[in-house]
């Protein structure tokens, strides 16, 4: 296959050249780069070298890929890396990028993604296009989603990062679905699974609530933290109404937090502590995104013993959820508890929430199924 240049959107796609080689090695030391791709560690010169002057010829000259320097299409300034990493004789072709750090938060990738998926289309008479990235590399996963593909689920990858995980997204792209050069409409900068990459792709952010005692932070948990939550899932009270284990030390603890920060990763859900004014551990709040209705989430909570009664959990509960509507883009967040947690309905109802009535056996419990009280807080309850 013979290479090819595409200028579109401001960017210049071309084969790569030897005098590549030193950009090429100087934005391989980025962290990210070295994060969430297969790049040899540490990444020297001479591996440069080697991707630009014969892996990338090869896989022009064998027809087995199609990689392409990004450049600026005024300056010619190298940007980063899309191409086909492989293409198979089913006229499916698996699409590939990097950004250099020098570069983001330009859409280069975008455009580029683009521009080498019509190609791909049009002159190749390509049938499908395909992306993968590991699960938590919601940067990639973003670029996907404003370039058109479709997220279809979830992938176990056959050459996953160094010290990478092994679960991996995969999307997909069929002619006719690219957005057109230039469109920056809703439909290009992306749909709700766009807006979610972004979310989750940054740190998980503070959260702050007012209560009679004083503001509150719903911040992401701390290693301070996991004795007071020991201690808060020893009570009687926390272990009668949830399933913490039982008994619960402080390793139950610690994968409590390493689930919180794996989910917020996945993009699965939001897990926060409540900090009361002297940033000291108060409770816990889990927003947990339906895997069915991308409009749904469902709540859960506990609260630290001594901080009982002080209005904490309403105060949470509502900026939680506000959060939620305005930035996750959700429509409805539900609550459950057992029958007869009437602290639990207090603080949910306190929040604005309404029940909705029982659902008979609606929750398993400690080996069965037992009736739960539900109720759920819409959008438009909070205009």
């Amino acid at each position: 296959m013979e290479p090819v240049e595409i200028i579109e959107d401001g960017v210049l796609l071309r084969p790569w050249r030897e005098a590549d080689a030193e950009g090429v090695h100087r934005a391989c030391q980025d962290r990210d780069i070295q994060r969430w791709t297969t790049v040899p560690r540490p990444y020297r010169l001479e591996h440069a070298h080697d991707f630009v002057t014969r892996i990338s010829p090869q896989a022009w000259a064998d027809g087995t890929g199609a990689p392409f320097a990004v450049c600026d299409a005024a300056t010619g300034d190298l940007l980063g890396s899309c191409g086909l990493i492989s293409i198979d004789s089913a006229g499916t072709g698996e699409i590939g990028y990097w950004t250099a750090p020098w570069a983001r938060g330009r859409g280069v990738t975008v455009r580029a993604t683009r521009a080498v998926s019509r190609w791909s289309f049009e002159k190749l008479g390509l049938r499908r296009l395909l992306w993968q990235a590991e699960v938590g590399n919601h940067a990639s996963r973003l670029v996907a989603l404003r370039a058109g593909f479709r997220i279809d689920g979830r992938v176990r990858l056959a050459n996953p990062a160094p010290d990478g995980g092994v679960d991996g997204w995969i999307g997909s792209l069929l002619p006719g679905e690219v957005p057109e050069a230039g469109s920056t409409g809703p439909a290009a900068r992306g749909t709700l699974a766009a807006r979610r990459a972004a979310v989750f792709g940054r740190p998980q952010p503070v959260l702050f609530a007012a209560s009679a005692s004083g503001e509150l932070r719903l911040r992401p948990m701390e290693e301070r933290d996991l004795d007071a939550v020991v201690q808060t899932c020893r009570d009687p009270e926390t272990i009668r109404w949830t399933t913490v284990p039982d008994p619960y030390d402080r390793s139950d603890a610690q994968g409590y937090r390493d689930y919180a920060q794996a989910a917020w990763a996945r993009g699965d859900s939001a897990c926060f502590v409540i900090a009361d004014p002297d940033d000291s551990y108060a409770g816990t709040l889990d927003l947990r995104l339906s895997p069915a209705d991308p409009l749904l989430a469902d709540v859960g909570f506990m609260v630290a013993p001594a901080v009982r009664g002080r209005g904490y959990l309403p105060a949470a509960l509502l900026a939680l959820s506000a959060w939620g509507f305005t930035t996750l883009g959700l429509a409805r967040i539900e609550w459950k508890a057992n029958v007869g947690n009437t602290s639990s309905r207090r603080a949910a109802e306190k929040a604005g929430f309404t029940v909705e009535g029982t659902a008979r056996g609606g929750v398993p419990h400690r080996g069965e199924r037992v009736d739960a009280w539900v109720g759920a807080l819409l959008a438009e309850d909070l205009t």
